[in-house]
């Protein structure tokens, strides 16, 4: 429940042929940390990726848990991308509502997301696949840091456990 199926330094890394590998249609983002840091800033790097996602045909939905309308709304509106704001993650009914409207099979959904505790765990209780990012900022909002170190240490141990398996 809490280990994600795929682990990547930044969404950028998250390559078409993985998501065709693993047979991932439609991918669900989360934002803060995921998509903009702290201060709010999108990337070109991440708005080109976005942009050839697209082009291959992969749908695209942003899932947030913030309350902040107009700080979603601005990233989708830039990406192009429907959205959905104060999600409550890791509650099961933002996912299963982002499915309806993606209309895919769980299994073929990929949640990407920086937090083990909300992007993680609600994905891996849908059923969906995880794909867990480091935080493109180390800064964190207080509500946030609290958890970090704790998902550092769940990260260690699933990263020993990847290495394992590949020996």
């Amino acid at each position: 429940m809490l280990y994600p199926k795929a682990y990547f330094n930044k969404v950028e890394e998250i390559t078409i042929e993985f998501l065709q590998k693993n047979k991932i249609k439609a991918l669900i983002l989360d934002v803060d940390n995921t998509l903009i840091d702290y201060y709010k800033n999108l990337s070109k790097e991440v708005e080109i990726w976005i942009k050839e996602l697209k082009g291959q045909g992969t749908k695209l939905y942003l899932l947030s848990n913030t309350n902040q309308k107009e700080k979603v709304e601005k990233v989708a509106n830039q990406l192009e991308i429907p959205y959905h704001y104060f999600a409550q993650k890791p509650f099961k009914s933002g996912f299963l509502k982002v499915q309806k409207e993606l209309k895919e099979k769980e299994e073929n959904i990929g949640v990407v997301g920086d937090q083990i505790f909300t992007d993680i765990i609600g994905g891996n209780r849908c059923k969906m696949f995880t794909i867990l990012v480091e935080p493109i900022y180390k800064k964190d909002f207080w509500y946030t840091a609290w958890k970090r170190p704790i998902e550092n240490q769940i990260k260690k141990k699933y990263k020993n456990k990847q290495t394992k398996e590949k020996k």
